[in-house]
C-alpha cells in the first residue's frame, strides 16, 4: 500500500505521537513528511486545503481527503487497519470513548504550563503555572488515570479493549510515559495505585513494531518544546 502521509512539527513527540505509535506497532507504512521536507512545506501544504481542511497538525494527507484530530485519525485507520482497533461495534465506540478522554487530558496537560495565555511563554506565567500544576497533580491526574485502571481492569485478557491491544493502549503507553517525564516524582509516588496501567504500558512497549521504534531515530526525545515538558518547579510527590 502507499505510505499515508503523516503532518506534523518535526521537531516535537507531541500528538503527532499518539498516531506515530498505532502505526508503528501495526507496521503500517507511512511518511513523517515534515521530518522530511521540512516545517516551511508542512505550513504550504496546510494553507493548501481550501475545503475540509485541517485546523492544525497532526494529520493525514490523502488522495482527495485529509483527516484531522488524533482522536478521528486513529478511528480512521482502525476502520482501515483491523491491527489498530475493534472491529464490533460496542469495542469501537468504546475504544473512540476512552480515546476522546486521552484527548481530554493531554489538553489539561497542554494547559498546566499555559494556564493564561497558550501565546505567551511560559516564563511569562510561571506563578499561574504552578498554581495549575498542584492541582493537575493532586486531582486531576489521579482522576484520569482511575478511570483509566478501572477500564484496564474490567476488560478480559491483557489489553483495555477486546482481546488484542489497539490504538487505546498505545496511546495510553503515551500518556505514561510522557506523565513520567513531566512529572517524575509526582508518578514515582502514586504509580503503585494503578497497577493494570502500568503492566498495560509494559506489556505495549514490548510490542515488537514499539520495541523497535523506541530504539529507532524515529522516537524523538521529550523536551520543552513539546506537550508534556518538565519543569521541576511544576512538580512534586
Amino acid at each position: 500500500m502507499e505510505p499515508y502521509r503523516l503532518w506534523y512539527w518535526p521537531s516535537i513527540q507531541g500528538r503527532g505521537e499518539f498516531v506515530r505509535l498505532a502505526m508503528e506497532a501495526a507496521h503500517v507504512p507511512y511518511i513523517d513528511c515534515a521530518r522530511v521536507e521540512g516545517v516551511d512545506a508542512l505550513i504550504d501544504d496546510m494553507k493548501g486545503h481550501d475545503r475540509r481542511g485541517p485546523f492544525a497538525p497532526p494529520y493525514l494527507s490523502m488522495a482527495g481527503f485529509t483527516v484531522a484530530q488524533v482522536a478521528d485519525i486513529l478511528f480512521f485507520l482502525a476502520s482501515r487497519h483491523e491491527a489498530i482497533g475493534p472491529v464490533n461495534d460496542a469495542d469501537r465506540f468504546w475504544a473512540q470513548q476512552l480515546q476522546l478522554t486521552v484527548t481530554d487530558i493531554v489538553a489539561e496537560v497542554h494547559n498546566v504550563h499555559h494556564p493564561v495565555a497558550l501565546d505567551d511563554y511560559y516564563d511569562d506565567q510561571k506563578d499561574e503555572a504552578a498554581r495549575a500544576a498542584k492541582g493537575f497533580r493532586e486531582k486531576r491526574i489521579p482522576k484520569f488515570l482511575g478511570y483509566f485502571e478501572k477500564a484496564a481492569r474490567h476488560n478480559d485478557g491483557d489489553w483495555t479493549v477486546g482481546s488484542r491491544w489497539s490504538h487505546v493502549d498505545t496511546s495510553l503507553f503515551q500518556l505514561i510515559e510522557g506523565l513520567r517525564y513531566m512529572f517524575p516524582k509526582r508518578m514515582k509516588a502514586i504509580e503503585g495505585d494503578y497497577p493494570a496501567l502500568v503492566a498495560l504500558h509494559d506489556r505495549v512497549a514490548e510490542l515488537p513494531g514499539i520495541a523497535a521504534y523506541l530504539k529507532s531515530d524515529r522516537r524523538i526525545a521529550f523536551n520543552t518544546d513539546g506537550i508534556f515538558r518538565h519543569y521541576p518547579e511544576l512538580d512534586a510527590a
